[in-house]
This record gives structure tokens, C-alpha cells and sequence, in this order.
């Protein structure tokens, strides 16, 4: 049986939908300054690169403090119950129209694979960006930091985490469209609420 809850508070979904529009904007940018495209111009692309980077960086750490205040980072901890049944049912039971194996509510809202999958974005492809990202913003200060990397090294390390971030993207809007209906996870997350099978007794 299905009910209407409250899944995601107002703050998770400004986040949320915030950070999403950030990312976009910093591939857009990120690949015409590397020269994949030309849209903008190179010059306004660093600028708006630049500036989207900082306002990422101080969203993704008020988002931070507001995880661990509210006690919410718990969301992420690595679960193995239930794993089998969740990879099985995206690789299988999805296309057979089964419902979910992972019933979600306001304690519980990331499955097994969710929960490994954003982990890994916080804690090592977040991380990987901002480090390499800012390495490079501020390349021509090394040497007066004791830095001595190799520029293009870092720079190879950002792209390929960009296109990490594509691969992340394309299959997080793809599986959006797969609640409900096609656009009920879009709508849960500009809303908050979001219609869930009630777990069994």
C-alpha cells in the first residue's frame, strides 16, 4: 500500500536542486574552456566557471554542516542489507515493471546502491574536483606555496572527473524517470513530497 510522506525538507531540496544547476553550469563552462565546443567564449566561460565554483564550494559547505547538525550525514553510511535484491531489481525487475525491493521513508531515503553511489561523489569525486579545480585556479601561485606539481596532470585529473560527472548525471536523470510515473521523482524533489510503498508489518 502506497501513502504521501514528506521525504526531503526545504533545505534538501534548494541543495539539491541548487548543487544539480551548479554541475551543469560547470561542465558547460568547464568543456568550452577546454575547447570541446564554443558557445560563450573562452573568456566569460573561466569567469562563470570560476564563480560557480565558489558558490559550489560554500553550498557544499553549508550543506555539510547542515548534514551533521541535523544529523542527516547517517542518510550515506554504507548499507549490505537488502543489496542483492536492489541490483537485482535495476537490472532485472525494473524492465518487468516489479515494484522497488527498498521502500523508502523520512529515516530511510537512499537504497543500498544509492547510499555507496553519493558516498563515493562526497568523499572522493567532490573532493578530486575542488582539489584539482583550485590547484589549477591558483597554478601560478605554487611556487610560493611549495607546490610542484604537474600542471597538465591535474588538469587531466579534472577532466576526467568531469566526465565521471557526466556518467553520474545521465544515469541519476535517467533513473528519476523511473518512479511511479516519469515524472514523479522530478516532482518529489521540487515538492518534497513523494508517494512510497508502505514497508510491510
Amino acid at each position: 500500500m502506497a501513502e504521501k510522506i514528506l521525504l526531503y525538507t526545504r533545505f534538501e531540496r534548494f541543495w539539491h536542486c541548487t548543487q544539480a544547476i551548479l554541475i551543469v553550469l560547470l561542465g558547460i563552462t568547464g568543456f568550452e574552456i577546454h575547447g570541446s565546443f564554443h558557445f560563450i567564449g573562452f573568456e566569460r566561460a573561466v569567469h562563470l566557471h570560476d564563480d560557480a565554483a565558489w558558490i559550489l564550494a560554500g553550498l557544499v559547505v553549508f550543506a555539510i554542516f547542515w548534514h551533521f547538525t541535523t544529523g542527516e550525514w547517517r542518510q550515506y553510511l554504507p548499507a549490505r542489507d537488502m543489496i542483492r535484491e536492489t541490483v537485482r531489481f535495476y537490472l532485472v525487475g525494473i524492465f518487468r515493471g516489479e515494484p522497488h525491493p527498498f521502500p523508502k521513508s523520512r529515516a530511510r531515503k537512499l537504497n543500498p546502491l544509492q547510499r555507496f553511489t553519493y558516498l563515493f561523489l562526497k568523499l572522493i569525486l567532490f573532493p578530486l574536483q575542488f582539489v584539482t579545480g583550485f590547484l589549477y585556479l591558483f597554478s601560478n601561485d605554487w611556487p610560493n606555496l611549495g607546490i610542484t606539481a604537474d600542471l597538465e596532470s591535474v588538469a587531466l585529473l579534472h577532466t576526467a572527473g568531469a566526465f565521471a560527472f557526466i556518467v553520474f548525471f545521465v544515469v541519476h536523470v535517467y533513473l528519476t524517470t523511473t518512479g511511479k510515473t516519469p515524472l514523479a521523482h522530478i516532482k518529489a524533489i521540487l515538492t518534497g513530497w513523494e508517494e512510497a510503498d508502505r514497508p510491510p508489518a
